[in-house]
């Protein structure tokens, strides 16, 4: 009866008004939890030098350790356009960071009995137990054809959450199952996760299920899973379960239209000086997307990243067993694994042996030291999302770190620059 009593006071509270999230706590000064105040310095000059020179219109960046925030900074510009500044309670689309989201509500419905993550995704969808797999074939004359060929094993919810079902994403070019996902318009905002879901059982799977790794549609299709095995719509399980609980009350899939100002807008970037296609943060889909749907800031999703490094649990409300969370943040990838032929984009993030990287359920999960390039240490894990934004958490050194951003061709780079700066400023 508690936990039903603190979750239907934290709906309440929610659903009042976003600026009621509640932050974690933040010390006086950094060293407090180890850090350099003078070398955080550098990292601030870094970000403020990255709007000088106009590789992003702006950024919030926190970073927390022993469940305090030591560092939250904005700076540049929300809209830079408008000429509004960045400020620490601007809410941004954060795209992939949905996924760890839907992976932890996930493993709340493993928890309740309501799946198992050996279940074969067909218990949920049925249509996926007919889904064939694309065989590319070379003949003598030098000439490809592509053939079907039933799956070997079914594709289970461990392999949604570990992006080895043999889905992918969709792209325009000379791979025809990518090609499929462009054609039939999997990523139809005006569809439903049902709709889309039974779309995307009649193409063909690109892999074998837990064969290959390969970046995908996968936690897209674990939203519909969450559906079924609820018996709820993914934005409404999220809100009672996960949001709500842990006030996250400017995180969800759009927010009201009194918060429209507080949204970060992108500026034109790219080889093209283009504008990026970042939807505003009160634009609403009929497609919740499991995958990269939802919108947040940075001091919300810093509770949920608090929750997960407490062993799935914040301030009296568990959502998860600490063995859960070791089994989400565990590598799950069996050994020798190869990944997608262009999965070299993701460049040191890349869950590969050759960069000391391996993927969980929900997150990509370091495995070596000195392997990778990037500072770190082996258990921490992490992800971002296309428009820009990114998180890790070091277990070891008992910290995370947010970046917010909306600048699609800077992700990659600032990504890099934040974890050396980060680490940098440790004192100890």
């Amino acid at each position: 009866m508690m936990r039903v009593t603190l979750t239907a006071v934290a709906v309440a509270v929610a659903g009042t008004s976003g600026a009621l999230a509640q932050g974690l706590p933040r010390v006086q000064q950094a060293e407090e939890v180890g850090f350099s105040s003078a070398r955080l310095r550098v990292l601030s000059d870094r970000m403020r030098e990255g709007v000088t020179n106009n590789e992003l219109p702006g950024a919030v960046v926190l970073i927390a350790r022993n469940g305090k925030i030591a560092h939250f900074g904005s700076y540049g510009h929300r809209d830079k356009d408008a000429g509004v500044a960045m400020t620490n309670d601007t809410i941004f689309r954060i795209a992939s960071m949905t996924k760890p989201v839907v992976s932890v509500a996930t493993l709340m419905l493993m928890e309740r009995g309501k799946l198992t993550l050996q279940d074969p995704v067909s218990r949920f969808i049925p249509e996926f137990a007919d889904t064939k797999v694309a065989v590319r074939k070379e003949k003598a004359d030098g000439t490809v054809e592509w053939e079907q060929a039933p799956q070997r094993r079914p594709m289970t919810v461990q392999d949604l959450l570990r992006h080895t079902s043999g889905l992918t994403y969709g792209a325009v070019g000379a791979n025809p199952v990518k090609q499929s996902y462009v054609d039939m318009k999997v990523t139809d905002r005006g569809k439903t996760n049902a709709e889309m879901a039974v779309k995307l059982a009649k193409l063909s799977l690109a892999f074998q299920p837990g064969t290959t790794w390969e970046y995908s549609m996968s936690t897209d299709v674990l939203g519909r899973v969450v559906e079924v095995a609820s018996g709820q719509p993914l934005d409404v399980f999220l809100e009672k379960e996960i949001l709500a609980p842990l006030r996250m009350g400017d995180t969800g899939f759009e927010v009201s239209a009194d918060r429209k100002a507080r949204g970060a807008r992108p500026m034109k970037e790219g080889p093209n000086n283009a504008m990026p296609n970042v939807p505003d943060v009160t634009e609403k889909f009929t497609w919740r997307s499991g995958g990269g749907g939802m919108v947040s800031t940075a001091a919300d999703y810093s509770r949920f990243l608090q929750m997960l490094v407490n062993g799935g649990q914040l301030d009296g409300v568990r959502l998860l067993s600490r063995k859960s969370v070791e089994l989400m943040t565990a590598d799950a990838l069996p050994p020798g694994m190869p990944t997608g032929p262009d999965m070299w984009r993701f460049e040191a993030f890349e869950p590969s042996p050759t960069r000391g990287t391996g993927f969980g359920l929900g997150f990509a999960v370091r495995t070596a030291t000195g392997v990778n390039p990037l500072p770190g240490s082996v258990g921490d894990y992490q992800w971002g999302g296309a428009f820009g934004t990114y998180f890790w958490v070091d277990p070891k050194e008992r910290m995370f770190a947010i970046l917010m951003m909306q600048s699609p061709a800077a992700r990659l780079r600032y990504r890099f620059l934040m974890r050396g700066l980060t680490y940098q400023a440790i004192a100890n």
